[in-house]
């Protein structure tokens, strides 16, 4: 008989609540639909759920709109938190443990997979080598996303990759009583987090966005909103490679290219 090997990786703190990543979710469900609607297999993974199974069951709920047959996989490395999220396994709906291997029954590869507080608790070194194993279970045209958001989800930030590598990070924030749009930056990945000082590009990103902050407080007369998408059309104006559109702006969110923030 075959020994399987021990999952990849350690476990989290498990912190989770109702609702936390519904600022990803809404980008999967919206700019990355199309990965899931040309799927041969609407194949997706909750990757380190936490103890709570909550927020795999909202991202089945969710994409479920995009695509009726959806089928997400929660994977946590603790079986005790497996076992706890059983009682809400359900059509398209399931849990099984593993880590960064992704084990899915069947050896399926998923077109989608997300990865919310997970890599924030290892050392940067250890980033490169968790993607790597991630993305080497993607489906074609998959999508990785590891990031990272506060406890009741008003401020995330996240990295996108594919098959080649980071490709963007977005940042997403609540507008409602934002002060400076680097107040997000606590939040960055763990790719990003420790790059956040003078003379690394994700800083001058993040100062780029707080000068056009600044510069367009007088929009704050036709509210937050307006304000913020003034704040990105004027960065992208500036040169900055911001990659998605003002319906997107109007959510507290702005998408750049990942050249622009990696690290060197």
């Amino acid at each position: 008989m075959t020994r399987r090997s021990a999952p990849l990786g350690v476990v989290n703190r498990g912190t989770t609540n109702p609702n936390r990543l519904r600022r990803v979710d809404r980008w999967l469900a919206g700019p990355q639909a199309w990965r899931l609607r040309r799927a041969a297999d609407p194949l997706v993974v909750d990757l380190g759920y936490g103890a709570s199974g909550v927020t795999a069951l909202e991202l089945r709920d969710r994409l479920s709109v995009v695509r009726r047959d959806v089928e997400v996989v929660g994977i946590e490395i603790d079986p005790a938190r497996v076992a706890a999220a059983e009682p809400l396994a359900g059509p398209g709906l399931g849990f099984v443990r593993g880590g960064f291997e992704l084990p899915v029954p069947g050896g399926r590869r998923p077109v989608l997979v997300r990865a919310f507080n997970v890599l924030r608790q290892y050392g940067e070194a250890e980033v490169a080598p968790a993607w790597a194993a991630m993305l080497a279970r993607l489906a074609p045209d998959g999508l990785l996303v590891d990031g990272t958001c506060d406890e009741l989800g008003r401020r995330a930030a996240w990295v996108a990759l594919d098959a080649g590598g980071p490709v963007s990070l977005t940042l997403s924030v609540r507008l409602a009583g934002l002060e400076l749009p680097s107040d997000v930056a606590e939040r960055l990945p763990k790719a990003l987090i420790h790059r956040n000082v003078p003379g690394e590009r994700v800083h001058a990103f993040l100062a780029a966005l707080d000068h056009a902050w600044a510069r367009q407080a007088p929009r704050g007369t036709f509210g937050v909103r307006q304000r913020w998408i003034a704040t990105v059309e004027t960065v992208r104006g500036a040169g900055w490679p911001v990659l998605d559109h003002p319906s997107r702006w109007r959510l507290g969110e702005v998408t750049v290219g990942w050249d622009a923030v990696r690290p060197p």
